[in-house]
Formats: C-alpha cells, structure tokens, sequence
C-alpha cells in the first residue's frame, strides 16, 4: 500500500479487495484472509484492515458468519426492467443465477381496499383485499420482503394455501387461470429498514432497501394483483 497518495490506507484495501472479488480471486461464499492475515499481508494495522472489511460488509461484498470468518458474498441478485413492462418471476431469476429460491409466509390476513387499489381493480369501497406477506429467499439468505394484495373475492381458496417456497405467479394462476405477463406501472423508492423489517430480513434497523409498487396484470390486461415489496439494496439490482 502506497502512502504517497491522498487515498486513505483502508479504501485502498478495501479497493483492491473489491477488485478481487470482481475478478475472481475470491470467489462467492469463499472465505477471505483472517485480519492478521491482512494486516501482514497490505504491511497495515487490523484496525485499518478491519474498516476496509467492514464497509465491504456493508456494501454487500463479505458477509461476517459468526466464529467462522468473513466470507464473500453470493453475487447479487440481478433483475431488468424492460421496456414492454414485462415481468420475470423471482423464482425463475434465482434458476438463472444457479440459485434455490425460498418463501416464507409471515403474516396472511383479509384487509380493507384503499384508493389506488380501488381505482386499479374498478372495485367500491366494500371490496376486501387477501393480503400476503412472505420472506423470499436465495439460497436460504433473506433477499426482500414480499407484501403480495389480492381481491378476496377472486382468491379466498388461497387464504389456506401452501405458500411456503412457492411461486406466488403460478400459485394465483392455478386458482384463476390468469397469468401475471405485465406490470401496467410500477415505482421505486429508497427507504430504510424499519425495526420490523429487520427483525424479518435479518438486516440492521436503517438498512438501505428499495421499496416497489407493482401493478400486475395478465396478457388481456386485467387486474391481477399489486406487489409491494422491500428488497435489500446490497443483495438485490435492478437495471433499468
């Protein structure tokens, strides 16, 4: 590590232990070298060593596992928007990254309509909503928060169905025969982990996360449902 220069001694660790990581050298869920290790090998001191890894950690390169060690990250989920609005499965995102994906229901109850979704389904003001909300997973590490509305009247048979690593596409295409093809709008947002999106997604509270609204519809353009999820900014891309 050179100190000519006005770049701190940890960012240029932490620089070419990125730059590593992106090369190849160390490889996702490989074990990097311990901080003594480091420290010998940059010629530094641990404390500097440790930051360099720590904002690593933050940033989603190394994860810290515990009494084992730090380890690299699983690469980060990557997802497209296209232009047509056409949407892709988390499922079908995770086979092609090589990954298992995993669902866990958190919460399942029937709720009131509001406004947006009373204009996006036509429906009054009696209408009620089926409301999911499930923990998705990638190879068993927590990636975002799925928060799934539904017309009650349409999906009632779902309210005890299995949606445990479950596709929710498929699941509500086995009850209705619609299809979701297409998001009719969408937005995203940056927001921060409350304490209970945490405690659920096992992040600390204030963490970054990208916050969607999805209106999904089917290939006639009917109204399906709306997602409104919370994904891990670290674990999760999206490239518009």
């Amino acid at each position: 590590m050179s100190e000519n220069t006005f770049v701190p001694l940890y960012q240029q660790i932490k620089d070419d232990i990125k730059s590593a990581i992106e090369h190849g050298k160390y490889k996702p869920k490989e074990q990097i070298p311990t901080e003594p290790e480091l420290s010998a090998e940059y010629s530094v001191s641990r404390v500097t060593v440790r930051r360099a890894v720590e904002e690593l950690c933050s940033e989603g390169y190394l994860v810290k596992q515990q009494g084992r060690g730090t380890f690299v990250s699983a690469p980060r989920i990557h997802r497209k928007f296209s232009v047509s609005n056409q949407v892709v499965s988390f499922t079908k995102t995770c086979r092609e990254y090589g990954m298992l994906a995993g669902a866990k229901v958190a919460e399942r109850k029937i709720v009131p309509v509001r406004e947006d979704e009373k204009a996006f389904w036509g429906c009054g003001d009696d209408a009620l909503l089926l409301y999911i909300q499930r923990i998705r997973t990638a190879d068993g590490q927590p990636v975002f928060l799925e928060n799934l509305f539904m017309l009650y009247h349409d999906f009632k048979s779902l309210m005890q169905a299995d949606w445990e690593n479950q596709s929710v596409f498929e699941l509500m295409a086995s009850v209705s025969g619609y299809r979701v093809a297409a998001a009719s709008r969408r937005t995203i947002e940056a927001v921060r982990a409350t304490s209970e999106q945490s405690s659920l997604l096992n992040v600390p509270v204030g963490e970054a996360l990208l916050h969607l609204n999805c209106y999904f519809v089917d290939r006639e353009n009917r109204p399906i449902c709306i997602g409104r999820p919370y994904y891990i900014g670290s674990r999760y891309m999206f490239e518009i």
